[in-house]
């Protein structure tokens, strides 16, 4: 199973991570077309799950030039306990792009590549970021599946039927 490096939406571009953007992140340096707040302390913690040449790892998301953020998945699918191939997502916006749709956006961009793949995808969510609920809910993610060991809520959505 496979994603193409770039995916694109009705606004946004989402690019795969390159080893150079990476490396830029890890050395702390900004890059031409990057938004003043990114990346974010959630993309620099990214990095470390960050693998060359993976289609499921890290995008940037971004709008028109600039890179507002990032999403995605943490690895490629692996079945779950009952043999449905699974994925988990992840994405973050720098707060001056927030409110605007894009990470419901972005989100169902990737939501779509995976539907054709019939992989499942999860989320873990802070219970006090409501924002990012809201996202997970107009996005599909129906199954609240209790909380992890960090105390985030994990929320799954079922594959399209």
């Amino acid at each position: 199973m496979t994603l193409p490096a770039m995916l694109s939406t009705e606004r946004l571009r989402l690019p795969l991570w390159t080893a150079d953007d990476v490396a830029a992140f890890r050395a702390g340096e900004r890059r031409p077309g990057w938004h003043a707040d990114y990346p974010r302390r959630d993309d620099l913690d990214a990095t470390t799950i960050w693998r060359d040449g993976d289609p499921w790892g890290p995008r940037h998301v971004v709008r028109g030039v600039t890179a507002l953020g990032s999403i995605g998945f943490f690895g490629p699918p692996e079945p779950a306990a009952d043999g449905v191939p699974e994925v988990e997502v992840g994405y973050g916006l720098v707060p001056e792009a927030r409110g605007y749709g894009f990470a419901t956006e972005a989100l169902q961009g990737l939501l779509a590549e995976a539907d054709r793949h019939g992989v499942r995808v999860r989320a873990s969510v802070e219970p006090t970021n409501a924002a990012s609920i809201r996202v997970l809910a107009k996005c599909g993610f129906t199954e609240l599946r209790g909380a992890n060991e960090e105390g985030e809520l994990v929320m799954a959505r079922p594959l399209p039927t």
